[in-house]
């Protein structure tokens, strides 16, 4: 398994659309969703890496320990349901996601379609929800189980 935790800075990068791939969209040594050999991408998640931050209380973006404040990064239907598909983070994790995947105009993350806006909300905790058998979206959602204290927009 690759190394983890790592500094933002260290994380592989996407070769086709240049940004950093966090923890939760997988590694570079073939493991999970991914099969070795195959070129890293942030447009994923890895169902793997996603239960593991859930169950080990790490970073979705740099796989160390979480504290407090959570950050989750998602989009404004996200917030408004209070259910996120990508990891929660350190706030600091978080915002450097934010300002490395503002410019990218595709789906990434796990996201069916490119967001129209990016948005960075704050809580001091979650639960980690799977899918039911019925449920249409068979994907886990982390879901704020204390109000979000912040919610703001990328970019301000």
């Amino acid at each position: 398994m690759d190394p983890a935790p790592r500094a933002f800075g260290e994380l592989p990068t996407d070769p086709e659309l240049g940004v950093p791939v966090p923890f939760a969209a997988g590694t570079d040594v073939g493991y999970g969703d991914r099969p070795a050999g195959a070129p890293l991408s942030a447009r994923g998640l890895d169902k793997r890496r996603v239960t593991q931050c859930a169950l080990s209380r790490v970073c979705g973006v740099c796989g160390a320990t979480l504290g407090r404040p959570l950050a989750f990064v998602g989009t404004r239907t996200e917030v408004d349901r209070l259910a996120f598909h990508l990891p929660p983070a350190h706030l600091s994790c978080a915002q450097a996601l934010l300002a490395a995947y503002a410019p990218v105009g595709e789906a990434v993350l796990g996201l069916d379609a490119p967001p129209s806006a990016w948005v960075l909300a704050t809580t001091a905790s979650f639960e980690f929800v799977r899918p039911g058998r019925d449920d249409t979206d068979k994907r886990p959602t982390f879901q704020p189980s204390s109000a979000l204290t912040e919610v703001t927009p990328a970019g301000r």
